[in-house]
């Protein structure tokens, strides 16, 4: 895309070198989204503590862990995204509000003295996380260069895998100390201090324009919902990422939940055990496959674009097997140091994926189609996944006892082979849909 064609379509072209005010933005925006997942994924970590004292049932538990985020989350996530696409939105301010949002009711949930009152406070952390993700990536789309576009937005998903960790490792520590009720205040209460943080330090790039680039902004038609969908739904490419990233996460957020109760109950570690072996696979290998992948896509991805798919293609029909190997060895350590590469492998995506999404649309229907993504990704992965395997949990139990959650687990490892088909065949359409602004 021309900087002519950019103008005409409300947009100034970013800058191909990265300014010291875009590493600001990015660094805050990692913050933000590691306390993103630290707020979202601690309920993984204290899990069982959770159930016994409030009595609650597998199925119980998986609803809470899922569909009581993801359904809110989902749903609210495309009218947000539809604003943050409106050239008058200012999307710090967006950003800083939903951080106060999920903030204060993840401190909620800690007040919570039945499952109703959980389920409650779990929407609300839905309710608030849904205005983050597709403003971002919107923020970052128009601040880095296309061809750095993966990597920033690997950069961006660092907050995945390293919300991940910290949760894992403040949850558990905290609990075994004070409780689990201490746990969710202590990751909820400091993420109204960012908040602020973000709302007096990062800066809207729609402000920063030059006079010719903001006339032209002005001049432009927004699109409407339904002119933003058909031309996100008319890339095949973005209907096979969509249900690969939906798949990978619906596998992922199941496996987050559950394997932490594997290794409690089926090997008996304490939840700190659980929590600092967890880290150390979710945690450091997601970092390491999250910024591989980013910059494993930018690089190859150069040469010839169907590349930017292909490691998160092949690496995760690898780590197929090896994470059945995980979930089927006796030895606890064993199966830690067996999760430790698929998890990396797995997690290679994030970058590439939406990278690709923000280059499959014109920039006006970016954050609609980020909001897409993560509607397909939470609907279906967090919303099902920990739910669902639940129910399979429960109703294994007759005959499993309590290896059922590991029965389940097996499952989960082999059906990691069909996102790793749909990004392989999102792959052979980028040379044709991927548009260069």
């Amino acid at each position: 895309m021309t900087d002519k064609a950019a103008l005409s379509q409300g947009i100034a072209s970013p800058a191909t070198s990265v300014s010291a005010q875009t590493r600001t933005m990015l660094w805050i925006l990692l913050i933000v989204y590691i306390f993103n997942f630290l707020d979202r994924q601690i309920v993984n970590i204290l899990a069982e503590p959770i159930k016994a004292d409030l009595g609650l049932s597998d199925t119980e538990l998986g609803l809470l862990a899922g569909p009581a985020f993801a359904v809110f989350y989902a749903l609210l996530g495309i009218p947000i995204a539809r604003y943050a696409d409106k050239e008058g939105t200012n999307r710090v301010r967006l950003i800083s509000l939903a951080l106060a949002i999920w903030s204060a009711m993840t401190a909620v949930c800690g007040l919570a003295q039945n499952f109703v009152q959980l389920l409650f406070a779990r929407i609300g952390v839905g309710v608030g996380e849904a205005g983050c993700t597709p403003a971002a990536h919107s923020l970052i789309s128009d601040s880095v260069a296309p061809e750095k576009r993966s990597s920033a937005i690997a950069f961006y998903g660092l907050g995945v895998p390293i919300g991940s960790l910290l949760g894992l490792i403040i949850g558990g520590i905290v609990n075994d100390l004070y409780g689990w009720r201490i746990a969710l205040m202590l990751v909820g209460l400091p993420g109204l201090l960012l908040a602020l943080v973000v709302l007096f330090v990062m800066r809207e790039p729609r402000h920063s324009r030059t006079a010719e680039a903001a006339a032209a902004a002005a001049a432009t038609v927004p699109l409407s919902t339904g002119e933003a969908m058909r031309e996100i739904f008319a890339s095949r490419a973005f209907v096979y990422i969509l249900i690969a990233a939906s798949v990978t996460a619906f596998l992922g957020y199941g496996k987050g939940l559950w394997t932490i109760s594997f290794f409690i109950r089926s090997h008996g570690l304490s939840t700190t055990e659980a929590g600092l072996s967890m880290a150390v696979v979710l945690g450091v290998a997601g970092v390491v496959g999250t910024w591989l992948g980013g910059k494993l896509a930018d690089k190859f991805g150069a040469r010839d674009k169907r590349h930017i798919l292909t490691f998160p293609a092949y690496g995760m029909a690898l780590a197929a097997p090896v994470l059945f190997l995980g979930y089927l060895t006796e030895d606890w350590r064993i199966a830690v140091a067996l999760l430790v590469l698929p998890t990396m492998l797995n997690a290679a995506y994030y970058g590439p994926a939406y990278g690709c999404v923000q280059g499959l649309v014109q920039p006006r229907a970016r954050a609609v189609a980020a909001s897409i993504m993560l509607f397909g990704q939470n609907l279906i992965g967090l919303g099902l996944g920990p739910f669902l395997f639940g129910v399979l949990s429960d109703a294994l139990q007759p005959l499993a006892g309590q290896e059922s959650v590991r029965w389940v687990l097996y499952g989960a490892a082999w059906l990691g082979l069909i996102p790793a088909f749909f990004f392989w065949r999102a792959s052979l359409r980028l040379k044709t849909e991927l548009k260069s602004g």
